[in-house]
């Protein structure tokens, strides 16, 4: 069932609690345990409207470039990790391996466009968020709050999920925070100039804290551990998305030309391209596997 209101906000992005950026960090590549080695993959060129899987991820389709009317703008895995969701940015869900589709914003007539997603712990349900910060629920996902029909300061871009299935947090892209059910409100940016915008977030494995990331890799991290960024580092493309390691003892960042930043986790490989020719595709979301060893990209197509 679709549904979106204008429920009062249970939690509203305030004082900053902990940001860290631009401290000493460690280097974008492999960091995994003493003696293990990262099973890498590079995908040249990947299509737009595909998925590229990296580790011991799954590569569960599309077997080939989708025909959307609307670029993919989101992922989310399921739990099981035996499958996934895209989302593009008119609402549409795309579902393979064994996320089932449970509904989708499609027919909507949406106010803005669909920037992130989010799956329940089960995989029996998935949240849609629009830039407006509307939210639409699928499945066993509980409609817990929106910001569709308060005033923001900037766009929402993102939203993560508790681990009880009763929560979920909201970004914009100056930082922002917006928590809803038992999502709790740790910090935020809104209040702090950034040097490039938020794109998206995730949470730590037991929902105390979360970490923002920013188009220049910049780290944001509230209750959760800082393990490094490429925020003081260049970088070829802008960085689109976060997915965090399973047990919180490191995050990927995935760009947009499909380079992945590993810290404190390994790289399992990456779809940037070794010529540096440019790619018809854009990377557009990151999602980890449950198990930590791998991960999955998502590929959109440049705006022509």
């Amino acid at each position: 069932m679709n549904r979106r209101s204008t429920w009062p906000l249970r939690a509203v992005a305030a004082a900053l609690v902990l940001a860290v950026v631009g401290l000493p960090s460690a280097t974008a590549g492999a960091q995994g345990a003493p003696g293990e080695e990262a099973a890498t993959t590079v995908v040249e060129s990947p299509s737009p409207n595909t998925v590229t899987a990296y580790g011991a991820a799954v590569d569960h389709g599309p077997s080939s470039p989708m025909d959307l009317a609307a670029p993919l703008v989101a992922m989310a895995g399921h739990p099981s990790g035996k499958g996934y969701w895209l989302a593009a940015s008119d609402g549409g869900v795309f579902s393979f391996g064994d996320a089932a589709f449970l509904g989708s914003a499609g027919a909507i007539d949406l106010a803005e466009p669909i920037v992130g997603m989010a799956a329940t712990p089960s995989g029996g349900g998935y949240w849609l968020v629009a830039a407006d910060g509307g939210v639409f629920s699928f499945g066993e996902a509980a409609f817990l709050g929106s910001m569709g029909a308060t005033p923001l300061n900037r766009p929402v871009v993102g939203m993560a999920a508790t681990p009880s299935g009763d929560g979920y947090w909201l970004v914009a892209s100056d930082g922002g925070i917006f928590a809803f059910g038992d999502a709790r409100f740790r910090g935020s940016m809104g209040a702090t100039p950034l040097n490039r915008p938020v794109v998206g977030m995730a949470a730590t494995p037991r929902g105390d804290g979360y970490w923002l990331v920013a188009s220049d890799g910049g780290i944001f991290a509230f209750e959760a551990p800082f393990h490094g960024s490429m925020g003081d580092k260049p970088i070829d493309r802008g960085v689109v998305g976060l997915a965090a390691s399973p047990d919180g003892d490191g995050y990927w960042l995935a760009a947009e030309d499909g380079q992945v930043y590993a810290f404190g986790v390994l790289e399992r490989g990456s779809a940037a391209e070794a010529d540096d020719a440019k790619s018809e595709a854009r990377t557009v979301a990151i999602a980890a596997s449950p198990g930590g060893d791998g991960y999955w990209l998502a590929h959109g197509a440049f705006p022509v």
